[in-house]
């Protein structure tokens, strides 16, 4: 539950049936002349705007998804197929149970709605408003800046008529009055200027906001009368829509948009509970919805089950990203385990889609499985470090770095799962080897561990810690069975990328000196335990 989680009802709300008297006049006049709704532009948002609700509400001591492991997965990228058709409200849900995860509360309320599909299709309906929304406002309600108000604001009423009473006086009394006119001018003109652009960003996030409360006062939740009086208040009066040029006038000589705006935080800052709540609320609402719809369009999911913090089953998983992904399945009892595989066979990948599911289970409830039970621990990835020109880091002293974080996240509040692809690769390979089976050591020991490498021997090191598991491939089908790679194809590949075959003739010889010393020791088993 998020830091206001005390001020929201994160029930589903559900659609009411008899709208608001103006909305439903709209609708019927539209309806009369046939005039279509206004289809929403769906405004791209960067991350950092679907984040800021997370960020606002994080709890401190609470484990979020760090920014390597969600690379690694590519959650963005799975963030985005999840949003599709969702306002940046629905987006931000979604993004926050993806860093954060949902607890015991992850796919209770989706396991009714999935089977539902003319309830899913009516509420995806009644959310389609927010998406005309083009302003993140989590900021605004969850980190309000105080606005201080000047003296004259709702005051401005009279100045159009001190205005015309001083060019009066000029033209019938005495020019000295000609002064008057223009310090009135000079007070409406410096005040547009100053508060213009603040003015112009404020009614595009009041456009959000009172498009969120517009739907929240259309459900059935026990807030939606309190939401609909808020959203009047929050909107001018659209008396001065009926004249022609008479809103410009207005705001240029009453300073009406100015004073609108300053109202408008008012209105905002007194009723704070109460719309952190509403967007919390139909935040997760549409989050739910989006859910369904992706659930209803999978060929492949199941509710996850919760398993020991040492055990782990993934029976037929596959990725959600990869439309022709083959399945595979993932058994582990307490022990990690150590995956090895040819080059190209798809370890990188079936890392990735245990990774991705095991989120999916804490965020949503679900995996893409036939049937998966998975401990509730954080995910923790290693796969795509590089060197950093900006940090002056070689690669090397890039997996190091990143190997420290998962130790001192092993021993810290929140020990998980560490999901390691090719471990130390930017070093030679006596030493990679040798940092390689020390730390995995000691990690496995605090962790449940996930770790591929094509440096088989690590197999024997570490069997005391990890269980080897092989990616083949058998009647075309990819397969994952016990035990460690026993035919290499690094050799090969070179042939098949035309290399020649004097360059395979001679790394193959190269290969059968080094195989006797390394590939096979026959008394490693016992160097580390």
């Amino acid at each position: 539950m998020s830091t206001y989680g005390a001020v929201a009802s994160r029930s589903r709300p559900g659609v009411k049936k008899g709208f608001m008297p103006f909305a439903s006049a709209v609708r019927l006049l539209r309806a009369l002349f046939d005039i279509p709704a206004r289809e929403p532009a769906d405004y791209p948002f960067v991350e950092s705007d679907q984040a800021r609700l997370q960020q606002l509400c994080h709890e401190p001591g609470r484990h979020a998804v760090d920014d390597a492991t969600w690379s690694d997965l590519m959650l963005g990228q799975y963030h985005a197929v999840l949003s599709q058709e969702v306002s940046i409200f629905g987006q931000q849900a979604l993004y926050q149970r993806l860093r954060e995860g949902a607890g015991a509360d992850a796919g209770r309320s989706l396991r009714s709605l999935v089977d539902a599909p003319a309830q899913i299709d009516a509420q995806h309906l009644a959310c389609k408003p927010l998406r005309h929304a083009d302003q993140e406002i989590a900021t605004l309600l969850f980190a309000p800046e105080p606005t201080s108000l000047p003296i004259w604001a709702g005051k401005t009423w009279c100045v159009p008529f001190l205005l015309l009473g001083s060019m009066a006086a000029a033209i019938l009394w005495s020019p000295l009055a000609w002064l008057g006119t223009g310090a009135l001018l000079f007070f409406l003109m410096s005040n547009q200027v100053r508060y213009g652009q603040q003015v112009e960003q404020w009614q595009r996030t009041m456009l959000a906001l009172q498009m969120l409360l517009r739907v929240a006062s259309e459900t059935s939740h026990r807030d939606a009368a309190e939401a609909a009086r808020v959203n009047r208040a929050l909107t001018r009066a659209p008396a001065s829509l009926l004249v022609p040029g008479l809103r410009s006038y207005q705001d240029w000589f009453a300073l009406t948009n100015v004073n609108h705006y300053f109202h408008c935080t008012q209105v905002v800052q007194a009723h704070l509970p109460l719309l952190r709540a509403t967007m919390l609320r139909i935040a997760d609402w549409e989050a739910d919805i989006a859910l369904a719809r992706h659930l209803r369009a999978t060929p492949r999911f199941c509710w996850a089950e919760r398993a020991s913090h040492t055990a782990l089953t993934l029976r037929g998983m596959v990725h959600p990203l990869l439309p022709a992904a083959q399945a595979l399945s993932l058994e582990l009892a307490g022990k990690g385990a150590f995956i090895s595989g040819q080059n190209g066979i798809g370890k990188s990948t079936l890392l990735r889609t245990a990774g991705l599911n095991l989120i999916a289970a804490r965020a949503f409830g679900f995996c893409y499985a036939e049937t998966a039970r998975v401990p509730d621990l954080p995910i923790y990835c290693s796969m795509q470090n590089d060197d950093s020109l900006l940090r002056g880091e070689s690669l090397y002293i890039a997996e190091l770095r990143r190997a420290s974080e998962l130790l001192a996240a092993a021993d810290g509040p929140h020990p998980g799962i560490c999901i390691i692809d090719e471990i130390f690769r930017g070093t030679n390979h006596l030493e990679s080897v040798s940092a390689a089976a020390s730390v995995l050591d000691v990690l496995a020991q605090r962790s449940l561990v996930l770790v591929s490498s094509h440096n088989l021997v690590l197999a024997s090191l570490l069997q005391h810690r990890l269980d080897p598991l092989c990616v083949s491939r058998e009647d075309g089908a990819l397969t994952l069975s016990p035990g460690v790679l026993a035919h290499t194809n690094g050799i090969r590949l070179l042939a098949e990328r035309g290399f020649g075959p004097a360059v395979q003739s001679n790394a193959g010889k190269v290969f059968d000196w080094l195989n006797g010393y390394l590939a096979h020791p026959a008394d490693s088993a016992g160097v580390l335990g």
